[in-house]
């Protein structure tokens, strides 16, 4: 039986451009790379050299700090490029791909034997276990550390994100391998979230409790989830992981293979067709954004949606969490008086010159303008009407910004993580990088106080 969850706090954001319900193979990339800021906090330390031949699902590098924790390939080929920056830091690694591929053969487990212990030594020998996050802090999990409860979200409410309900038809058996043996790895229970109204593969696993989830955005997001079904108090810790990264590990454990396929959705309205593409981790993205063919050449690429993703060039890979690919039109143009007209075509929360709010159901055709420049922290209220969560947004961000420990504590920073404060960053009217200030003030915090 499921228990349903109502936010009434959000904002939608509907764009023109959202990706049209058919799968395309895209064009095999001749070079896949892993970013190493994705990884947010890894130190990484190479266990392959430049020119060395790697499987699918070989380590090419390991945590410094825990020495079991893997990260692999997403193909078999040549390592041809180690990409460092000051310091000799490892930015970027970039594999020439085979044309046949050759996996990497893991054994295959048992779960209903299984024990954590060993559960949790399979997943990082695989490469898998990056894809399970933690809260506090909002990193890669710590396989010594046991969580009060596991947190997966099944649906998406950001703009132009893939639909989650489409992209796992078919993925049941992956699912619930998945879960099956993460339910181990807990005390406590894996709460799965889907949309109210959606018809989502997640509804039918065994071992989770379903909870149907409605409202505006960011009721899709895990973070909403947590705060509404379970909160993180100080010294308490939860995980989290994406579906698609579900299916991952799901597929890992039946086959024994680390599969790297990804359907991502590739939207906006510069893509002439917005659709979804079958592909892998690490992709050149102009093998399936040429693929649909782009409107004019002054866009922006996003890896990821447009509330949380990180601008790329037209030539750079696909994030390895990433399962959108967004390209919208670059907003290097000005309006003349722009701030003393009434506006019809942008969205706003507020109602001085603007008339969105009248057309809550009209899709929008932005661009990457900010409307303005940073300027002063001001209090608005604004914040508030769109952050659903039990937590003041206005003061925990003021309390990051001035490195005030016991304030952040005591204000909630335990719980959030960037992106639940990518829809208060959209709204300022201070034009504040919101989710920077949220990354910095838990690292510190990480740093301080661990």
């Amino acid at each position: 039986m499921s228990k349903d969850i109502r936010i009434k706090k959000g904002l939608n954001i509907n764009l023109v451009g959202a990706a049209e319900k058919v799968t395309s193979k895209a064009v095999l990339s001749n070079v896949y790379a892993i970013n190493l800021e994705d990884f947010h906090g890894i130190t990484p330390k190479m266990l392959v050299k430049q020119g060395a031949e790697v499987k699918a699902g070989e380590a090419l590098f390991y945590n410094k700090n825990i020495e079991d924790m893997l990260f692999v390939s997403p193909v078999s080929g040549e390592l041809v490029e180690i990409e460092r920056g000051e310091r000799r830091r490892i930015l970027t690694l970039k594999i020439l791909a085979d044309k046949t591929q050759a996996y990497v053969e893991h054994p295959k487990l048992d779960l209903d034997a299984a024990s954590a212990k060993e559960i949790k030594a399979h997943l990082q020998k695989s490469g898998c276990w990056p894809f399970i996050q933690q809260r506090p802090y909002s990193v890669i999990a710590d396989p010594n550390t046991t969580p009060k409860a596991i947190f997966v979200s099944g649906f998406t409410t950001a703009p132009l994100a893939a639909d989650l309900d489409y992209v796992l038809q078919g993925k049941e058996a992956e699912l619930q391998a998945a879960i099956s043996a993460l339910a181990k790895l807990t005390p406590g229970k894996v709460h799965v979230s889907i949309a109210g109204a959606g018809n989502s593969p997640l509804a039918g696993l065994n071992g989770i409790e379903l909870h149907k989830v409605s409202g505006p955005h960011p009721a899709g997001l895990v973070g909403t989830q947590i705060n509404k079904i379970a909160p993180i108090n100080k010294g308490e810790l939860v995980w989290t992981i994406s579906p698609q990264d579900l299916v991952i590990i799901g597929e890992l454990l039946l086959s024994g293979k680390f599969n790297a396929e990804r359907t991502i959705a590739l939207a906006g309205s510069s893509v002439k067709e917005p659709k979804y593409y079958t592909t892998k981790i690490g992709t050149e993205v102009s093998t399936f954004l040429y693929g649909s063919g782009v409107n004019g050449e002054n866009f922006r690429v996003i890896n990821g949606d447009v509330l949380t993703g990180s601008k790329s060039s037209q030539d750079g890979y696909l994030g390895y969490y990433n399962n959108t690919v967004t390209a919208i039109p670059e907003g290097d143009d000005y309006d003349f008086f722009g701030w003393n007209k009434p506006i019809f075509n942008k969205i706003s929360s507020t109602r001085a010159l603007t008339f969105s709010w009248l057309m809550p159901k009209k899709k929008f055709d932005l661009n990457t303008n900010t409307n303005g420049e940073h300027r002063a922290f001001v209090v608005t209220g604004q914040y508030e009407q769109v952050f659903p969560l039990d937590i003041y947004p206005m003061q925990l961000l003021k309390a990051c910004m001035v490195k005030d420990l016991d304030e952040m504590e005591q204000l909630g920073l335990y719980e959030v993580a960037p992106e639940d404060f990518s829809l208060t960053e959209f709204v300022c009217i201070s034009k504040q990088p919101h989710q920077q200030i949220i990354r910095e003030g838990l690292d510190l915090l990480q740093q301080e106080i661990g």
